[in-house]
């Protein structure tokens, strides 16, 4: 079984980058922002929400926030991938929006494909 993850970032050279990186391991599916991103997991059932933190329209945090009140039934396999360090909104995507990690920009290949496939076997 191929595990679908939802990639989600507003530059899009990380989402290719991303995709381009993983996607003989993975099924992956990119946005370009939260809005998008909501759109898409209305159409699909994915494994992992992958999302950058800082984004124009709606920051990773707050489509944590979306996904958990629209789409509680998305397992709680949601990454933050990000090159901002840990704030107070970061703390509480931990406690309240279901995040299992933090990770920081730049990411390794093995490092972050161990982390992914360590939320879809936890």
């Amino acid at each position: 079984m191929r595990y679908k993850i939802l990639y989600v970032d507003d530059e899009t050279s990380n989402l290719r980058i991303f995709k381009d990186s993983f996607r003989r391991d993975f099924d992956i599916l990119t946005a370009e922002s939260g809005p998008k991103a909501l759109d898409i997991l209305k159409e699909n059932k994915v494994d992992v929400v992958i999302t950058d933190q800082k984004m124009p329209d709606m920051t990773g945090v707050e489509l944590l926030k979306a996904i958990n009140t629209l789409f509680n039934d998305i397992p709680p396999n949601r990454l933050i991938l990000s090159g901002y360090t840990e704030d107070e909104e970061i703390k509480k995507a931990f406690k309240e929006y279901k995040l299992s990690k933090f990770i920081s920009k730049p990411w390794d290949y093995n490092d972050l494909k161990q982390t992914i496939t360590d939320c879809i076997n936890n």
